[in-house]
């Protein structure tokens, strides 16, 4: 699962490496309308898509596989009437860039990038899906049928609250690069910062992967009946967190004077990357215990301190390091309330719960699958 993620996470990085070659006014623009896509399109779609792995994962595990069918045909048909609204949002980046504030040279190139990137948007929604489900089973046989968005409504139940909490810290961070664009210099600071976030963003793709596989064998267990083998899954799962963040963070610090040749030669940009990599150290030991964690499928509605950080970076003129440091304050109070979040949860309950959900209405369904 993390090298899936990981492969999907380096399309946007890849690309933003070669176009950083060509100048900063490629770079920050470029940058700029990955971070958009992101917040009005990305963002959504694998929120929702997360729900998939509850819903497949404790009817896997209570042995309704028949279930599985019916549960992935309607997430793709959801998402991908989702994607229409979103996609109009995307024709129209251009104009909504210059509407709030940003540089019209800038806005005009990430407008033109984001029309291009319209069909990955469906693309997408349909991949989201079959991932989550292609977890637990290897081929998938069942028909589509219409009745599929009649089971919308449950879908929906759990894609809503996943999406929000999965958008909120999305958002957050894509926040910062069209700061960045109203700080003093708009082409270096949104550059530096969006070297920054695609390379916490690419980074973030280890715990994501731990998180949704803990997530899958957690519900596995869960519908299943065993409490258990569901904490220690969780458990496991932590701690590989801990010790990968360990490696790559030490990693990133050791190289932090070179690292920013991978995506621009300008010394300037270079310079200031090499100045922001501690902060950065810290934000993948961060992001790596609190994406594993929202991997277990915890909902906690938070909202980062985004007013500290506008106000660090515009008051007190710490430009880019004031955004990042404000972010990280967030970051660090969701992370410790999703830790407390988890050890104070009553994994017996959470089995009860998930075994009544999977055989509601079980005579209804008609679908199979192939192991």
């Amino acid at each position: 699962m993390v090298a899936v993620i990981l492969s999907q996470y380096l399309l946007q990085v890849i690309s933003l490496m070669m176009v950083g070659h060509l100048g900063e006014l490629a770079l920050s623009s470029t940058a700029i309308a990955i971070s958009l896509s992101g917040v009005t399109g990305f963002s959504f779609l694998l929120g929702m898509a997360s729900a998939l792995e509850t819903l497949c994962g404790q009817a896997y595990g209570a042995e309704q596989y028949h279930k599985l069918g019916t549960q992935t045909y309607t997430a793709i048909v959801s998402l991908l009437l989702v994607c229409l609204p979103l996609a109009v949002i995307w024709l129209y980046m251009s104009k909504l860039l210059t509407f709030i504030g940003q540089d019209p040279v800038i806005s005009h190139e990430a407008g033109q990038f984001s029309i291009w990137l319209v069909p990955a948007l469906f693309g997408y929604a349909t991949l989201q899906a079959l991932v989550r489900t292609l977890l637990l089973v290897r081929k998938l046989v069942s028909r589509f049928q219409w009745r599929y968005l009649e089971e919308s409504e449950s879908f929906f139940r759990f894609a809503i609250p996943s999406a929000v909490m999965i958008c909120l810290e999305w958002w957050s961070f894509e926040l910062l690069i069209l700061l960045s664009g109203l700080l003093p210099n708009p082409e270096l600071e949104a550059s530096v910062l969006s070297v920054c976030l695609n390379t916490v963003s690419t980074l973030y793709a280890i715990p994501h992967g731990l998180g949704s596989a803990g997530s899958t064998r957690v519900s596995n267990e869960l519908g299943a009946g065993n409490p258990q083998k569901a904490r220690l899954a969780v458990h496991a799962a932590v701690c590989l967190a801990v010790t990968e963040a360990i490696v790559i963070s030490t990693t990133l610090f050791v190289s932090r004077r070179v690292f920013g040749y991978v995506f621009s030669e300008e010394e300037e940009v270079v310079d200031y990357v090499t100045n922001i990599a501690p902060f950065l150290c810290l934000s993948v030991i961060l992001d790596s215990v609190q994406g594993t964690l929202s991997g277990e499928n915890f909902f906690f509605p938070t909202s980062q301190p985004i007013p500290l950080a506008v106000i660090l970076a515009f008051v007190v003129h710490l430009r880019g390091k004031g955004l990042w440091v404000g972010l990280q304050t967030g970051s660090l109070l969701q992370t410790s309330l999703l830790l407390i979040i988890t050890g104070c949860t009553n994994w017996e309950e959470q089995a009860t719960k998930a075994r009544q959900r999977i055989f509601e209405g079980t005579s209804s369904v008609e679908n199979g699958v192939l192991m």
